[in-house]
């Protein structure tokens, strides 16, 4: 099964373009939002997770918050099972 995941971010964040490059190294697809322009998106973001830093991955609806790469390993494990 492929996770759903979606990437919050914005286009100056050197810590967004990490993360979706690690997705993508990982074989998984995703979705970006760019939340400097979607302003109902980034209030379910704040909505979600009490936070309004980015990047946000979102992997089956479980919010991470920065680049955190040992709980998306974790989340991305979880989702092949």
């Amino acid at each position: 099964m492929r996770p759903n995941i979606v990437i919050f971010g914005t286009p100056t964040c050197g810590w967004c373009t990490k993360v979706k490059n690690y997705i993508k190294t990982q074989g998984y697809t995703y979705k970006y939002v760019d939340v400097s322009k979607d302003d109902k998106a980034l209030r379910d973001m704040i909505s979600k997770t009490g936070q309004q830093g980015v990047p946000q991955t979102w992997i089956n609806g479980v919010a991470i918050v920065g680049f955190d790469r040992t709980k998306i390993d974790t989340l991305l494990a979880k989702a092949k099972k």
